[in-house]
């Protein structure tokens, strides 16, 4: 899955044009390498995420294409 449409189906971004411009802004990065909107994110992957100051790390354990908003957080696991 890209992690575009990772980001917004987990709901770590809430929408997928803001997802990009994020990955395209040099903020989103799995693995600790900087992924661009259609860099393929499985399961067990690092994905590290900058807002600002603050910085959020998360583990990819499920890709859902179409989750509802319950099972949306079942996708990743926060890290730290």
């Amino acid at each position: 899955m890209r992690i575009d449409k990772f980001l917004k189906n987990s709901r770590l971004i809430k929408r997928r044009t803001v997802a990009k411009e994020a990955c395209d802004g040099g903020r989103i990065s799995v693995n600790d390498k900087v992924a661009k909107a259609g860099t393929d994110v499985t399961q067990g992957d690092i994905i590290t995420i900058v807002f600002g100051n603050k910085t959020v790390r998360a583990r990819v354990l499920d890709l859902i294409e179409s989750p509802r908003k319950e099972d949306a957080e079942k996708m990743y696991e926060l890290i730290e």
